[in-house]
């Protein structure tokens, strides 16, 4: 299993060295060479399995035999060990038909922590066998950051580095990145957009003499890593529901096409899927695109869902990859495109392709907090703004009596907030994080610069400790 890139221009290369690139050095993403692919008979087999070791067995053929069966299998069972619950991503059902897999019981209480943990992980296990350190940089609209830093605090042979728009996450996704004080971790607010965070990342990533001094590594889901551990709880829904003699559709709340795209991996690897619901808030990009065949991009507006307010979704190069037949120089050619004038469209035949696999639905904050006040009234759940975006765009869209799984993305007392005002009642976090309030925060604040941000990333990079001054 080797890896290539989404714009065709760097060598194929193994899974270790895929996992520490992240970005590939042309700009583009790395994706497997082929498709590991499951016979019903195989699939069937499945069932049964604690969520680990299904994990283990999904995940392990895109390793190219650079990790033993063994102990890769300990390290899956580790990253999981500390979720609540046997089930990691527990299967309840909202109304006949209707069922929401819960994604948030890791600890951070974002589906972030199910691929996080593991990657984490990976980076502890590949660097300490090769005697190197890397300096992670990412980006987060809310969620990745706090879920990045859980699984990378403490280790001695990771920096991170996590960027947020400043004043556009909650409060307590906030915190649950800034109160960690561990001295390999450090926090910037950015003035800007997460797209403008998002965008600094990739310069960073571009510029090959500062990439290779601070030796960068990625953990944004522009890391293959994050999609190969996210297909796995597809999987899992999907066998509880009858796979593989059933098909499924999906309803995936997505900003950054991350988490939707896993589940198109899912389906080239024999999952009996029938369709991926992509549900976006106001910042509607990639449901204009399943709708037009134009990928544009507009301006980001603040929603009840921020960790969706992102209107260029990086992981959308790798299905565009795909949708063009694998041609590098054409994805390459489309995304500068779109870097230079914000927009490109697709011909009839490729969208026809794409709207086969893909509905998108857009949901705005009035409908979302019917959603949220809706679910809670029929089935007694409490629902957080995003996931409850999933659970419109599935409502809306759904078929006949086909079964449908919406994604619940996070827990509700991560935006108290939203839930509040669609409910009349506040969501309480969990008791580990009862106290999380008053905690200190450590943050540095830095205006939406390059250079600023490469002066600053060095500075502390090379003092080998977090900086305490300048709180967000």
């Amino acid at each position: 299993m080797r890896y290539v890139s989404t714009r065709g221009d760097t060598p194929a290369c193994g899974f270790e060295d895929a996992l520490l690139a992240g970005l590939a050095p042309d700009g583009g993403l790395f994706l497997p060479e082929a498709w590991p692919t499951l016979s019903a008979g195989e699939i069937k087999a499945l069932g049964g399995k604690s969520y680990p070791e299904l994990a283990a067995v999904l995940m392990m053929p895109y390793l190219n035999g650079e990790i033993g069966e063994d102990v890769f299998a300990e390290l899956v069972a580790e990253a999981y060990r500390d979720f609540e619950g046997e089930a990691v991503a527990p299967l309840v059902e909202l109304e006949p038909g209707l069922w929401l897999l819960e994604l948030f019981h890791g600890p951070t209480l974002a589906f972030k922590d199910i691929a996080l943990q593991v990657l984490g992980r990976l980076f502890d296990h590949v660097l300490s066998k090769r005697g190197e350190r890397v300096t992670i940089v990412g980006a987060t609209s809310g969620d990745t950051g706090s879920a990045a830093i859980e699984a990378c605090r403490d280790r001695a042979a990771l920096t991170v580095f996590i960027l947020h728009p400043q004043g556009r996450i909650s409060e307590i996704q906030r915190r649950q990145m800034t109160t960690v004080g561990s001295e390999n971790i450090h926090n910037i607010a950015i003035d800007g957009t997460f797209d403008d965070c998002q965008a600094l990342v990739k310069a960073l990533f571009a510029d090959g003499a500062f990439r290779t001094e601070i030796r960068l590594a990625a953990i944004n889901s522009i890391n293959w890593v994050r999609v190969m551990a996210q297909c796995v709880y597809y999987f899992s829904a999907g066998l509880a529901l009858g796979a593989p003699e059933r098909e499924v559709v999906f309803s995936v709340p997505t900003g950054n096409f991350g988490d939707v795209y896993a589940g198109h991996v899912a389906r080239h690897m024999g999952l009996p899927i029938r369709r991926l619901l992509v549900a976006t808030n106001r910042n509607d990009i990639l449901a204009r695109f399943f709708e037009s065949g134009v990928y544009r991009k507009s301006t980001v507006e603040p929603s009840l869902s921020p960790s969706m307010d992102i209107q260029v979704a990086s992981n959308f190069e790798r299905f565009l990859f795909e949708l063009l037949g694998r041609n590098g120089a054409a994805a390459a050619a489309l995304m500068a495109d779109f870097l230079e004038r914000g927009e490109f469209a697709l011909d009839a035949r490729r969208m026809a392709e794409a709207q086969a696999l893909y509905r998108g639905f857009r949901v705005d904050d009035a409908a979302t907090l019917a959603t949220i006040a809706a679910v809670a009234r029929e089935s007694g759940r409490v629902v957080d703004p995003h996931s409850a975006t999933g659970i419109a765009a599935a409502k809306s869209l759904r078929e006949g009596d086909e079964p449908v799984v919406c994604l619940a993305t996070a827990h509700p007392a991560k935006f108290p907030d939203a839930v509040e005002q669609a409910t009349g009642e506040r969501p309480v976090l969990p008791a580990r994080l009862a106290d999380l309030m008053t905690r200190p925060e450590w943050c540095s604040a830095l205006p939406n610069e390059l250079g600023a941000l490469r002066d600053h990333i060095r500075s502390a990079a090379r003092a080998g400790q977090g900086l305490r001054e300048g709180v967000a």
